[in-house]
């Protein structure tokens, strides 16, 4: 009943189908990790209030080279909490121009930790607006402490598209924080992720931190998934619809036979 399987054309078919449905499947596959990837990214930030902060030499690499980026974490690091003890170098201080906080336009401030070793971290200290509350005019930002100080904040990667740097109202000026550019800029050896300060000081608004949508990578997967049972359950019944003889070519055979005994009828003599 199913010998026709064999046949070349339904050989081919099945082939192609399984094809289709393995590939639907890793593709299936390659969202759900995507979307673990992105609920530890959330739970890392979900957990930063209740967990302790973490030695950030032991979270990144150590930069060795001057005036360079050390390794880059991989996104299982982003949003980890960290702490580092170290002097601000308020002379290489970075503002990252249009930036928005709550609607408003304004600069995120980077200051150089640098370590008692001689490396340094760029601490984002926060957000502030310019002084006539516009994307142009310098920032209204209050210079970092002096001496010693132990910040505590959280391991963000460096953005893409790296932006022209210039030197403005006294600070390395970006559009983008693309590490590996800025480090070029710098002195000492950089580590290759930067810090979202946890608190603030006086004058500045913390950075928000937005989750990643994993629901919508988790969605694809099931969809993909689906994808590739739709695929086989329609060989299936194709395969089953040809097995009963239910196919266009018997069904229009049917119907010229009707249209032939019509005729037939139609051309008999009246008695």
């Amino acid at each position: 009943m199913y010998r026709f399987l064999l046949t070349p054309r339904w050989l081919a078919g099945a082939a192609l189908t399984v094809a289709a449905s393995v590939a639907m499947v890793f593709l299936g596959n390659w969202q759900m990790d995507r979307y673990q990837e992105r609920k530890a990214v959330n739970e890392r930030i979900d957990a930063a209030d209740s967990t302790p902060a973490a030695p950030l030499t032991s979270v990144l690499a150590k930069p060795t080279a001057p005036g360079t980026l050390g390794a880059r974490p991989g996104e299982d690091r982003a949003w980890t909490k960290v702490t580092v003890t170290g002097r601000y170098d308020a002379t290489h201080e970075i503002q990252a121009r249009g930036r928005t906080v709550n609607s408003k336009v304004g600069f995120e401030i980077l200051t150089p930790l640098v370590l008692a070793d001689g490396t340094a971290v760029l601490v984002d200290r926060g957000w502030v607006p310019s002084a006539n509350g516009d994307a142009v005019s310098p920032p209204v930002a209050p210079p970092p402490p002096a001496g010693e100080v132990t910040v505590v904040g959280q391991i963000h990667l460096t953005e893409s598209r790296p932006s022209a740097i210039t030197q403005r109202d006294g600070r390395i000026d970006t559009r983008r924080i693309a590490l590996p550019r800025l480090a070029e800029k710098l002195p000492y050896p950089v580590y290759g992720a930067y810090i979202l300060h946890s608190e603030p000081a006086e004058g500045y608004s913390p950075i928000p931190i937005n989750h990643e949508d994993a629901w919508q990578n988790g969605g694809y997967a099931v969809q993909w998934w689906t994808f590739a049972v739709m695929a086989l359950l329609a060989y299936g019944w194709q395969a089953r619809k040809e097995a009963q003889g239910d196919t266009p070519k018997k069904r229009l055979d049917r119907v010229e036979e009707a249209d032939q005994r019509t005729a037939a009828q139609s051309a008999r003599p009246a008695d």
